[in-house]
């Protein structure tokens, strides 16, 4: 239990951690890898590199300090996270290790202004929220573990398809290669990919979406080959270009928070751009298979046709539907999915997905909610970190 005087000391520094927030979590990064370089098989380096962990982590230490007398606000938030935890591999073991050097930073950051009265709050805090973050991961490993076909942390999959999709999207099926089936998952949901890059000193983990319906047989990625230049590049560059048939690497249970709702029978809008459109492919699939008569509206963005993957099995799938309206914009012929378009073509009194890049979420959601949707009606994922909808914020 925290004492009101940490309370009152932890929601002080809220101003000063709004302002030096992502200072502090650089200087903490930079020495949790320094003297835990092993960390860095958990962690993925290109968000790093572009700053994006920085200030993930800055804003929740933000939002911990606002809310540490109240900490039910932030379960929603320590659940979505604590699924990355979970898909990563991350054990209670780890937490001290974050801790100390948490408050190291903040130390070094702040200088004098980091007294020994708030340092001790904050190491007090951090045991708080710490332990509301083991106890969550331990029941969500706890759940993998005894789901049917389900394992808790990776398991070795074989390749047994590869299939392109588009000029730069590539399929894989995968298998496990102990010849089990593979468990159940939520429309939506992803898996973290772990593989050993030749050259690479460090492992590196990946999470893709899904792209199928859930089935006792096989799950399927759908990847974007990235620019061989680009950091973000190597998974997917080796994926395109290095891996068979017949090859191998580890793959964890199913997680996340970001699925659709399969309770529900509302009308469905489905809206993505790029890749993003890999988690909505899970959930067509799976309306058309088992709610066939569930009105859905599907708009997707893409540069061009030659990117635009799926495009065919879109329309099958709809096919097969009672109540469908699927619309393509392509950047290239400077069709772009306007306000207009999306108060046309968003149903009404339904539920709302988003998945694509930063800039077409910054762009999409906002307007959203200026048309009158819901928050609670609009479900949207960022891959990667979380990264805050509101520029000056973020």
């Amino acid at each position: 239990m925290l004492s009101q005087k940490s309370i009152d000391i932890v929601k002080s520094t809220a101003p000063i951690l709004a302002d030096r927030g992502v200072e502090i979590t650089t200087v903490f990064y930079k020495n949790l890898f320094t003297a835990h370089p092993e960390l860095l098989n958990l962690f993925n380096s290109v968000n790093q590199k572009q700053g994006r962990q920085q200030t993930a982590l800055a804003n929740t230490v933000y939002a911990a300090a606002l809310h540490i007398d109240n900490l039910g606000v932030l379960l929603p938030a320590v659940k979505q996270i604590a699924q990355k935890h979970r898909s990563l591999g991350i054990k209670p073991e780890h937490y001290p290790i974050v801790g100390k050097h948490l408050l190291e930073g903040i130390k070094e950051v702040l200088g004098d202004a980091a007294t020994d009265e708030i340092i001790q709050a904050w190491a007090d805090a951090y045991g708080i929220i710490a332990d509301v973050f083991i106890q969550v991961e331990i029941e969500m490993y706890k759940e993998a573990e005894e789901q049917e076909n389900g394992w808790g942390e990776f398991k070795n999959f074989e390749i047994v398809d590869k299939v392109v999709e588009s000029d730069i999207i590539t399929s894989f099926y995968l298998k496990p290669v102990d010849g089990s089936a593979v468990p159940t998952y939520n429309p939506g949901q992803y898996i973290t990919i772990r593989l050993a890059i030749p050259g690479e000193t460090y492992i590196l983990n990946r999470q893709y979406s899904l792209s199928q319906a859930p089935n006792q047989d096989t799950f399927r990625i759908t990847v974007k080959k990235e620019n061989e230049m680009n950091p973000n590049g190597k998974v997917s560059v080796y994926l395109h270009q290095n891996l068979q048939i017949g090859d191998t690497f580890e793959v964890s249970s199913p997680a996340g928070d970001f699925y659709l709702d399969m309770e529900s029978t509302r009308p469905v809008t489905l809206i993505s751009g790029g890749v993003g459109i890999t988690p909505m492919m899970s959930m067509l699939d799976t309306l058309s298979k088992n709610s066939p008569t569930r009105p859905v509206s599907f708009l997707h963005g893409a540069r061009n046709n030659a990117l635009h993957a799926f495009d065919k099995d879109v329309q099958q799938l709809m096919s097969a539907m009672e109540d469908t309206t699927y619309l393509a914009f392509y950047s290239d012929e400077n069709k772009l999915l306007t306000k207009e378009l999306l108060a046309e073509n968003v149903l009404a009194n339904g539920d709302i997905y988003v998945c694509g890049p930063v800039p077409f979420m910054k762009a999409i959601i906002p307007t959203l909610y200026e048309l009158g949707f819901a928050e609670e009606h609009v479900h949207f994922e960022f891959f990667g970190p979380a990264v805050s909808l509101e520029p000056a914020l973020a």
